[in-house]
């Protein structure tokens, strides 16, 4: 590893431009070359980020999701070429909603029933549902219909909201555009259906016990609830403010907050097991925890030059998508210092991870602020994470 003091600054640099605070570790071949952290974990507090700080992953809570499904898959539980009505029997007639010349909005059955491939390569044709707040797409509309009994309620499973979700018209014919959204809680529905179990038991079990991922969970454990970082809201004159998100309510123990899939919180030290062990071929001291050509696979593009449109943008420019991750194809296109088929994924509230196979390197950073201000801070960890290595 390279002069790590530029990586200290970078992080101090970060929290006088503006951040609470945040977190880093980079791994290559088993071992830690960089882990620093900086600024508070809570500020009213003095409290700092430290290695045992947790941070809420949001959608980082993916990779635990689509590494376990491809796990599974490894393993025969199902082919990526099955439709999920196998387990999802409502879902057999799925429709699509289609727009004619004359500007008539009509649902029609789709040509083809959304498969394993479309939930783990966000192409399922539904976005995600959040809540009743006015929107103008028809889809999203008939979610949010679709929904409101289960929101009535105040608590629902994965099951029942896979099960409202039949009944929607989806966006496109499915497998044709990238869609970031509800494809997530389906494949968390399919495992549950698979192994019969809940999704938090799959996950300690396949990677969390194995992975020795002892602080990574959906809901608290003794301690936890103080070990969150808090959550700060950043105003345009970069005054930050302590804010509550409904989202950490889902993990509060309970039937009364249980609202489908309940999002991970975890260490910064506990992800980088996970990211390193998919950077080294599955391995983790020692042990394979899974196949490095599922890996492969997992990372390899599945978008054509027409729904690269759907994803390419100023932060995830030089990026294609894979089976639940993000995977580097043109690096001169984003300009990514790191290696072809380096993936990961990012959370809405500031974590940022990737794993490079070919160097055997993962990068995990993490900040819980809203807005999180991704491209200032990601880009810049990425680059000078790459550029340290030697």
């Amino acid at each position: 590893m390279a002069n790590t003091k530029i990586l200290d600054h970078l992080l101090e640099n970060f929290i006088r431009h503006g951040l609470p605070g945040c977190g880093l570790q980079i791994c290559k071949n088993g071992e830690t070359i960089y882990e620093g952290y900086a600024g508070y974990s809570d500020i009213e507090k003095k409290i700092p980020v430290t290695a045992t700080s947790l941070f809420r992953q949001a959608s980082m809570s993916k990779l635990p999701l689509y590494t376990t499904m491809m796990m599974l898959y490894e393993r025969g539980y199902f082919l990526l070429s099955d439709p999920i009505s196998n387990f999802f029997p409502e879902w057999k007639h799925s429709k699509k909603y289609i727009r004619h010349e004359n500007g008539y909005l009509d649902a029609v059955p789709t040509d083809r029933p959304v498969t394993v491939a479309d939930t783990l390569s966000m192409k399922c044709g539904l976005p995600y549902c959040n809540g009743p707040g006015k929107t103008d797409n028809p889809t999203l509309q008939a979610m949010q219909e679709a929904m409101k009994p289960l929101w009535e309620k105040g608590h629902f499973t994965i099951r029942e909201q896979v099960a409202a979700m039949a009944e929607v018209p989806q966006q496109f014919e499915p497998g044709s555009h990238w869609l970031y959204g509800f494809s997530s809680e389906l494949a968390a529905g399919i495992i549950e259906e698979v192994c019969q179990k809940s999704i938090d038991d799959v996950f300690e079990e396949l990677l969390f016990e194995p992975l020795e991922m002892h602080d990574t969970r959906s809901h608290y454990f003794e301690g936890a609830k103080e070990r969150m970082v808090t959550l700060y809201g950043k105003s345009p004159d970069n005054k930050l403010t302590p804010i509550n998100s409904p989202l950490d309510d889902k993990h509060l123990p309970g039937e009364e907050h249980q609202c489908g899939w309940a999002r991970l919180f975890a260490t910064v030290n506990d992800y980088s097991k996970l990211m390193q062990m998919l950077a080294c071929g599955g391995m983790y001291k020692g042990k394979q925890i899974m196949g490095r050509k599922t890996i492969d696979l997992m990372r390899t593009n599945t978008l054509t030059p027409e729904m690269q449109k759907d994803i390419e943008d100023t932060y995830n420019g030089g990026y294609g998508y894979g089976y639940g991750v993000r995977t580097l194809i043109a690096p001169e296109r984003g300009h990514h210092n790191g290696s072809l088929g380096a993936f990961g994924w990012t959370g809405g509230f500031g974590t940022w991870c990737e794993s490079d196979p070919k160097e055997g390197v993962s990068i995990v950073y993490m900040h819980n602020m809203m807005p999180n201000d991704e491209q200032y801070y990601h880009l810049r960890v990425r680059n000078a994470a790459y550029g340290c290595l030697e």
